[in-house]
């Protein structure tokens, strides 16, 4: 599929497009408040980090959204386990404190539904690294959310992260292996990268399930369950992530 990859710094016109795409992310995922009160924040304090595809007819087919970070500070220099929420804190500190970034950190890449199976993610991954560098850096990370894990929620994350394919060596995971063939390497599982809680209620709302039983909750796309406490009228997802380190 040939495709006009640009920085949304390049093309602000693309900003509105951007939000409208029809994509697959389930709707408990728009409820992490770590990421609705920053990912807003990337479009309009950092557009250079901000990546946006159109197609032959000029409408807008991906977005990919990255933030820069400094790894080299006491307190950090390993990837948090706190992953996606973490690095989305990190790097919006770094900016109010005016520390300088040494690495960038992939926050997400989206494909509209009408592109999906064209290899668009591939080439959105490849222009993310082909931008990090174009900023100066020479490192891009990922809190990679595989994206076959939901296929078996009770699986060990620690254990999912690393497996591989006979075949090839490659990840058996579908979106790691895409990493990987980028130039990634798998490098430590973020077990708690991302945070959703609500009321029962609200977890009703989202996933159309009835919440009613103690206990934990599979739920469509959920990387693991959900832990529901219905006796106190809550529910509560933690999603793990792997971390992926990309040399440039």
């Amino acid at each position: 599929m040939d495709l006009n990859i640009s920085t949304l710094a390049a093309r602000p016109e693309l900003e509105g497009p951007m939000w409208s795409m029809l994509d697959l992310w389930p709707e408990f995922m728009m409820y992490d408040p770590v990421g609705w009160a920053n990912i807003g924040r990337i479009v309009r304090e950092l557009p250079e980090y901000v990546l946006v595809a159109t197609d032959t007819d000029g409408k807008l087919v991906a977005r990919g959204f990255s933030v820069p970070f400094r790894m080299d500070v006491d307190g950090r220099r390993e990837l948090p386990p706190r992953g996606w929420d973490e690095v989305l804190l990190w790097a919006f500190s770094d900016l109010r404190a005016g520390r300088e970034p040494d690495t960038v950190s992939a926050i997400e890449i989206t494909v509209d539904t009408s592109a999906l199976g064209n290899g668009v993610s591939h080439h959105m991954l490849a222009a993310m690294r082909d931008n990090t560098k174009r900023l100066g850096f020479s490192e891009l990370v990922a809190p990679v959310r595989p994206n076959g894990k939901h296929l078996e929620a009770e699986s060990s994350i620690h254990e999912y992260a690393f497996r591989t394919r006979e075949s090839d060596g490659l990840p058996v995971d579908p979106w790691l292996r895409v990493h990987v063939r980028a130039g990634g390497v798998v490098e430590a599982v973020a077990p708690a990268s991302m945070t959703v809680s609500g009321s029962v209620e609200q977890w009703r709302k989202w996933t159309g399930l009835p919440f009613d039983t103690d206990g934990p909750v599979e739920v469509d796309k959920a990387l693991v369950p959900v832990h529901c406490e219905v006796s106190r009228g809550y529910a509560v997802y933690v999603e793990p992530n792997v971390w992926v380190r990309h040399r440039i």
